[in-house]
């Protein structure tokens, strides 16, 4: 099982349907594990690389919208999710960095949004940088590309932790989630994601809907006793 919900991207590599079906493989297996009911564990993915030259040349739209669909399954997969970034770490690196819930880099690590030739590529990573870090703290780096080290992504709250044994750290996130119901651990995502969108009205009801998950979930195990 640990392999099929490990993931290896390289950013150096050109945006294909193979990365396409790389992800959504894992996504496949993360939920049905969650429609089994097994979807406690953590699904792994190791970043690293970065475009360089022209390397928009050979896509569509058609491809960068299946691209980003899949990013979008992976950020809200019923599983934890973690990531480990080593080296330079762009394109789509970091757009699987970036959809994660636990990121570790190891201190070589610098991140950046590549240029396509005239202006830094405006894919879905920007709106993820600003959402996470805020505008003012990545004006910089969204419209310029300049690179983010690896320190100073921790101080913004895109990495978690640098580890010089990602293996380690991948075994600590592990154990943070141990006993977690992945359903559960997604909507608790979810809220996060509203919060910085919906106004306090609208996401009370979600808020308590969980709570009342939590609480009948909670009679349930009391009553098997």
């Amino acid at each position: 099982m640990e392999d099929a919900l490990t993931l290896t991207i390289d950013g150096t590599e050109p945006l294909s349907a193979a990365s396409v079906k790389a992800v959504a493989a894992v996504c496949d297996r993360a939920e049905d594990l969650a429609r089994d009911d097994r979807g406690a564990g953590v699904v792994t993915v190791h970043v690293s690389g970065a475009p360089e030259g022209a390397w928009t040349s050979g896509l569509d739209v058609m491809l960068v919208t299946k691209w980003e669909r899949v990013l979008r399954r992976l950020e809200r997969l019923p599983m934890a999710t973690v990531a480990v970034a080593s080296g330079d770490c762009g394109g789509p690196a970091l757009d699987v960095l970036l959809t994660t819930d636990i990121r570790v880099a190891t201190p070589d690590t610098r991140m950046s949004v590549p240029r396509d030739g005239s202006a830094t590529w405006p894919g879905m990573a920007a709106y993820r940088l600003v959402q996470q870090a805020g505008v003012g703290r990545i004006r910089r780096a969204v419209l310029f590309g300049l690179p983010i080290g690896a320190a100073d992504a921790v101080r913004l709250g895109i990495v978690d932790e640098l580890a010089d044994d990602p293996a380690a750290a991948v075994a600590a996130a592990a154990e943070l989630v141990a006993g977690l119901a992945g359903k559960e651990v997604a909507i608790r995502r979810q809220l996060l994601f509203d919060a910085t969108t919906t106004s306090f009205e609208d996401v009370l009801g979600p808020h308590l809907a969980a709570c009342d998950r939590a609480l009948r979930g909670k009679d349930v195990a009391e009553e098997s006793v």
